[in-house]
Order: structure tokens, then C-alpha cells, then sequence
């Protein structure tokens, strides 16, 4: 996998020139921060990432439970089973397998690909802001129901899991990029997206670091092209 630092973040991409998968480790001062899990065979590249770094991987931490976000979950639980794993209540249920709505939830069937056959169940269920370590949890539903955020507190770097892709351009999850369509054809909801989408531009992120794509510094105005192309593919 490829490694790419921004500050405290290194991005991890598998295939990152034909179809890049990104998980993330946050250095801590004396332990690492897994954001996401790619994918089943990704789990010896993670691992030899850490190694590289010289500290322990100690969270795992999930932005929601696609996949292609999980899939080396179980294996890296076998080597770090005192690593504790996060991911909200909501996407909890995904994670089992369980696609009912809640009330109240937009009605369109959940997409993408679901697991079918972790064995991990998450140690903490998330709820919009938590703190694991430098990490604030930010719910950002749209993509999932319970797809969440995370914004590394001291440099306000933005881990934004598949709510933005900025593989073929930036754009908000559920906006089709013909080059790269995948994120959008495993939207749940536009428009529950395109409201998370507005609520992390609050963030003001000077990095966004996305689940596919590579990382953009000074993020702003291009965030804000795609909710502004986002809102106007919705009003038609």
C-alpha cells in the first residue's frame, strides 16, 4: 500500500492508480489510530505500515461498514486483539447485516456492499461527538445512515470516509463521477448527504482525506464547488 503523510495523518492506498481503497493511521503520541479497514487482503500492508511508524496500532476505527472500509477487520482483530473498535450504533446494525430503516429515515433502500460474514463486533458504538483520542467524531449520514466523520482536533484534518470522494474530482457521496462512479452508486440518500456535506464544510478542514482519492490540501473552495454542483443536480 502506498503511504502518504499530511502531519499526523499517513493515507494507505491500495491500487491507488486503478482503484484506490484508503484507510488511514493517526499517530497518537505513543500509539497509531486506524480510520477504516479496506479490504480483506489489506491486512499484513496495515500492519507493516505500523511497523514502519514504530508504535502500536490501539483503535480501529470504522467510518462506516461498507466493505470496502472493513474487510481487513477480523484479520487485524487476530493481531491486535487488545485494539479496541469504533463505529457508531447506527452503522452497528449494517455491520450485522440488518438493513431496516428507522423511522424517520429517508426511505430508499441502504446500497453498496453490506458484509455478510464479520465476526467483530465494535467495543464502542459512536455518537456524533466523541473524541477518541485527537479524533472528533462528526456524524455525516447519507452515504450509510450511520456513516460518520473524523476531524483530528489538533490540525483539523478531516477523515471524511466516502461522505466526499476526490478520486475524478471532488464530490459530494451520491454525485456520479463517470470515471469513478462507485461511491455514488453506493449512496443511500443524496439528500441526506448533501446535508452532512454542508455540516463539514463547517469544519473549515485544512486537509480532506477521503475513503477514495487522494488527499487535498486547503479543501474549502473545491468542498464547496461540489455541495454548490450537488444542490443544483437535486433541484432539477
Amino acid at each position: 500500500m502506498r503511504m502518504t503523510r499530511e502531519k499526523t495523518v499517513i493515507q494507505l492506498t491500495y491500487l491507488p492508480t486503478i482503484f484506490p481503497v484508503n484507510c488511514y493511521l493517526v499517530e497518537e503520541e505513543s500509539s497509531l489510530t486506524l480510520v477504516d479497514a479496506a479490504l480483506p487482503n489489506n491486512v499484513k500492508a496495515i500492519m507493516k505500515a505500523a511497523e514502519k511508524l514504530g508504535k502500536p496500532i490501539t483503535r480501529i476505527v470504522l467510518t462506516h461498514a461498507h466493505t470496502d472500509h472493513v474487510g481487513a477487520l477480523d484479520g487485524l482483530k487476530q493481531l491486535l486483539p487488545e485494539a479496541q473498535v469504533f463505529l457508531s450504533r447506527r452503522d452497528a446494525r449494517l455491520l450485522q447485516g440488518d438493513l431496516t430503516l428507522d423511522q424517520g429515515e429517508a426511505s430508499g433502500p441502504i446500497k453498496g456492499s453490506i458484509p455478510k460474514s464479520v465476526r467483530t463486533n465494535p467495543d464502542v458504538l459512536l455518537q456524533d461527538g466523541d473524541h477518541i483520542g485527537s479524533l472528533l467524531a462528526v456524524a455525516s449520514p447519507g452515504h450509510t445512515p450511520g456513516s460518520m466523520s473524523f476531524l483530528d482536533t489538533r490540525n483539523r484534518i478531516l477523515i471524511a470516509g466516502d461522505a466526499f470522494q476526490t478520486r475524478s474530482g471532488v464530490a459530494v457521496s451520491g454525485q456520479l463521477r463517470l470515471l469513478f462512479p462507485f461511491p455514488a452508486i453506493a449512496t443511500w440518500d443524496k439528500r441526506t448527504s448533501l446535508a452532512s456535506s454542508r455540516r463539514l464544510i463547517q469544519l473549515n478542514p485544512s486537509v480532506l482525506a477521503a475513503g477514495h482519492g487522494n488527499m487535498i490540501r486547503h479543501p474549502l473552495e473545491l468542498m464547496e464547488k461540489a455541495v454548490a454542483a450537488a444542490e443544483r443536480s437535486l433541484a432539477k
